[in-house]
């Protein structure tokens, strides 16, 4: 048995990336999910090789998630889960960074997430689950990601207002911290198609073992585990609460 038969999920942001690993997972552990993304050649190719259903789902966008919430009923007759894995990342100082640009990202994350919960939380049975994707800058400053850091500190306050609201009907709302994973965010590589992602990866595991304890760059298939953890029942008493995979890199500093 998977942990998550029975279970209808929908996962944002799942067309590339750790939505498409968690997307994956999901269905290996099974679980009927839905892909919902604005990459629509992607997305429909991925739910068609899951046979999953594909949604088109503009995260920002209130119209988006009340159609996505019904094509699923429609499909499916449930929903019991929720991963708000949608994002975006800008580099700039905060000094140089645009009025627009600031909001552009707020729109996706931070008020993508609260869309989400606000959409799908009232059609959860008793006993759902809600896993919103922050980050680990959600717990700390890093310089030239202001603006993200912002909505993921922000991530981070709506999933405990959430468990909070949510607890009488134990629909349970965490948290996953990722730090540096090698999606296209982190590798624009697998972006390019005459590039090698491979060896980009390669980099950026050299690039890491410099900077976190573990010694590389993350991958999505691990934040997907996390997040298995916390949608299935193996996370059963734990709600309201942040979980931070990033290979040891807020640990501490070694003088090592």
């Amino acid at each position: 048995m998977g942990k998550l038969d029975g279970r209808v999920v929908i996962v944002t942001g799942a067309a590339r990336g750790q939505g498409e690993q968690e997307a994956r997972l999901f269905t290996e552990e099974g679980a009927r999910v839905v892909v919902a993304d604005v990459l629509d050649e992607q997305g429909r190719a991925l739910a068609e090789e899951l046979d999953a259903l594909y949604v088109h789902l503009d995260v920002g966008a209130e119209a988006d998630w009340r159609a996505a919430l019904e094509r699923t009923r429609t499909a499916y007759g449930r929903v019991d889960g929720l991963v708000n894995n949608a994002g975006v990342l800008r580099f700039n100082a905060l000094v140089d960074t645009p009025l627009q640009e600031f909001m552009d990202v707020v729109r996706v994350n931070q008020a993508g997430c609260f869309l989400g919960i606000r959409t799908i939380a009232p059609a959860l049975p008793d006993g759902g689950t809600i896993v919103n994707t922050a980050s680990y800058t959600a717990l700390t400053g890093m310089a030239a990601v202001g603006t993200y850091a912002a909505t993921k500190h922000a991530i981070l306050g709506l999933t405990r207002v959430a468990a909070l609201e949510l607890a009488p009907r134990r629909i349970r709302v965490n948290a996953v911290c990722p730090g540096a994973i090698d999606t296209a965010m982190s590798n624009p590589a697998r972006l390019d198609p005459d590039a090698d992602p491979e060896e980009m990866t390669r980099a950026l595991d050299e690039l890491y073992r410099k900077l976190v304890p573990l010694g590389r760059v993350g991958r999505p298939e691990e934040v997907a585990r996390l997040a298995l953890f916390l949608t299935s029942d193996d996370s059963s008493y734990i709600t309201g609460q942040p979980f931070v995979i990033d290979g040891g890199w807020l640990a501490g500093v070694s003088v090592v």
